[in-house]
């Protein structure tokens, strides 16, 4: 039998919170930006951006010109698991509804 491939578990916060930093075009984001956009708490935001960080999913680093203020960037990895989780979804779908 074919393995599933695995996913980082997420709580269901999380998502929405990759999704966002991902489907917004600039190349980094400030937290307060991200958590308006979503309309959540930056402490709520802060919380499951540091567990996709944890995944490396995202990476987080100080701005160079506003130290205590903390830019969001997309990764490689975090690219690759929204690819394939997408992919993962696309399958299902036509299996679900006979695609």
């Amino acid at each position: 039998a074919k393995r599933a491939k695995r996913f980082p578990r997420f709580l269901v916060r999380q998502m929405p919170v990759l999704l966002t930093v991902y489907n917004i075009t600039q190349p980094s984001h400030k937290v307060r930006e991200l958590a308006d956009e979503l309309n959540i708490s930056k402490p709520a935001f802060t919380r499951a951006l540091d567990r996709l960080s944890e995944f490396g999913l995202v990476r987080q680093k100080p701005n160079e010109t506003d130290r205590r203020s903390i830019e969001v960037q997309r990764s490689v990895k975090g690219s690759v698991f929204l690819s394939e989780f997408s992919e993962m979804i696309i399958r299902s779908s036509g299996e679900t509804f006979g695609d």
